[in-house]
C-alpha cells in the first residue's frame, strides 16, 4: 500500500470515527456506564486496511478529547481501541474472532476508567457486564452488519 493511500485511509477513518461518536454523544450514547458507541462498528475495519488500526487509535483519542474526557480516559480508552485494533488486525482472517479483541479490551479497561477516573461507584463486575454489552451491540452485532456491507462494495475479500 502506497504512503499516501495509507494516510489518506486512516484520515478518513478518524473522521468517521469522530463524527460517529460526536453523534452518539449527542444521543447519550457515547460515554458513562452504560455505552453504545456507534462508531465502534468501525473496529472491524482492520480486517480490510492496516490503516484503520492508527486511524481507529486517533479517532479514539480525538473523540475523547471533542467530548470532554478526562486526561486518563483519552490515554486509557484510547489505548484500549488501538488494542482492539491490533487484535483485530491479527484476526482479519476470522470474520467472527476479528471483533472479540475490541469488545474484550473495552470490557477489561473501561470499567476501571470509569471507576478511577469518573469515580463511578458501580461494582467493577456490573460496569464490565454493561461495557461489554454496548460493545458486543457496536462491534458485534454493527461491526458484522458493517463487515458485510464493506465486503460486498469492494467485491474483495479481506487481504490476508
Amino acid at each position: 500500500m502506497k504512503k499516501t493511500q495509507y494516510i489518506a485511509q486512516a484520515g478518513i477513518i478518524v473522521a468517521m470515527y469522530t463524527v460517529l461518536t460526536l453523534l452518539s454523544s449527542v444521543l447519550g450514547l457515547a460515554s458513562g456506564v452504560i455505552q453504545v458507541r456507534v462508531s465502534e462498528a468501525l473496529c472491524i475495519l482492520p480486517c480490510f486496511t492496516p490503516a484503520a488500526v492508527p486511524g481507529l487509535f486517533i479517532g479514539c483519542a480525538v473523540s475523547n478529547i471533542i467530548t470532554g474526557a478526562v486526561p486518563w480516559d483519552i490515554v486509557f480508552g484510547s489505548a484500549a481501541t488501538l488494542i482492539g485494533a491490533v487484535g483485530t488486525r491479527l484476526l482479519k482472517g476470522h470474520r467472527i474472532l476479528a471483533s472479540i479483541p475490541p469488545i474484550a479490551a473495552n470490557t477489561l479497561i473501561i470499567p476501571f476508567v470509569l471507576r478511577y477516573a469518573y469515580g463511578a461507584e458501580d461494582a467493577l463486575p456490573f460496569m464490565m457486564a454493561t461495557v461489554f454489552a454496548g460493545e458486543f451491540i457496536s462491534c458485534g452485532v454493527l461491526g458484522q452488519l458493517l463487515y458485510t456491507a464493506v465486503n460486498k462494495r469492494i467485491k474483495l475479500h479481506p487481504d490476508k
